[in-house]
């Protein structure tokens, strides 16, 4: 094979591979609306959560000074974390990113393995997770479309049960990639029990504006329970969507990087390209002239 073919068929495969990252980067962005759709539509849904809490305490303040404390505090003998990852690659560090995250803020905890149960939510966090010595409790997959964050959650959120019932697990953190623009990202840390107590103090302090006032008639431990249960929901749900956005961020970004790769890539192989291509039209024409020359 010729030079000159050797690089016209570089160039083409440039051009394939161009392409498709230009279809990946239209992909990634558009996943990137839809998961921050999905996390903007929850805050109506949290906005309803908070103002049942805030009817059942206001109910129950004056009846049992200690529902409160109940509800924001508990026995921690083990903690659970849970820690989103992905599915997929071609997202930069991503992954090493709110791994190296994660790893840091456990050591701060100076917890013994025993003490300590880790949930995985993507398979390309595991490798980062057991090197530095971590175990895995168990693995999740982390759903690939919008579709699946529910079915996921409900999941996660039967897991928890079980972690709280029978583990005696009271203290739970997420750590997932935040997103803060198309193509910033950072890890973040939230704590989803023991339940905040100055956030309970705020919900029940807000002002009802409606000038019907607010009643329930089941007790108010399990309307709890079962408000509880919706805010974790929405907890998980948002770190599902702000991970898959943080995720796809990460790949936009190294589309991005490997477009202006392939262009400068293109560049060189076309500049070549020309230049052998001038220099075999030139040697054809001194042969025709040379050839004309001996003839006469």
């Amino acid at each position: 094979m010729s030079s000159i073919e050797l690089l016209q068929r570089q160039i083409h495969t440039a051009q394939e591979l161009q392409a498709v990252v230009k279809m990946m980067k239209v992909l990634a962005a558009l996943n990137i609306h839809q998961y921050e759709q999905a996390v903007a539509s929850l805050a109506e849904y949290n906005r309803t959560i908070e103002m049942g809490l805030h009817v059942v305490l206001k109910a129950t303040h004056t009846h049992d000074a200690h529902t409160q404390q109940s509800l924001s505090t508990c026995n921690v003998t083990r903690c659970g974390v849970i820690i989103f990852g992905s599915e997929q690659g071609m997202c930069g560090q991503f992954n090493e990113q709110i791994s190296h995250y994660a790893i840091a803020e456990l050591e701060k905890l100076k917890l013994s393995p025993e003490h300590l149960a880790i949930f995985a939510v993507g398979s390309r966090l595991i490798s980062h997770l057991e090197t530095a010595g971590y175990g895995i409790e168990q693995t999740f997959a982390m759903p690939g479309s919008l579709a699946g964050i529910t079915s996921m959650v409900q999941e996660i959120l039967m897991h928890i049960a079980t972690w709280r019932d029978r583990e005696q697990i009271g203290q739970i953190t997420l750590f997932y990639n935040h997103l803060h623009s198309n193509t910033l990202w950072e890890p973040y840390k939230l704590q989803l029990l023991p339940l905040d107590g100055e956030w309970l103090q705020h919900i029940e302090s807000q002002e009802w504006r409606s000038r019907t006032l607010p009643t329930f008639t089941m007790p108010s431990d399990v309307l709890v329970a079962s408000l509880l249960r919706q805010y974790f929901f929405i907890l998980l749900y948002r770190a599902f969507g702000e991970s898959l956005a943080g995720e796809n961020a990460s790949r936009l970004a190294s589309m991005q990087v490997a477009e202006k790769n392939i262009e400068e890539r293109l560049t060189e192989f076309t500049g070549q390209f020309q230049q052998k291509r001038q220099t075999a039209i030139t040697d054809e024409l001194l042969e025709i002239i040379s050839a004309f020359e001996l003839s006469h």
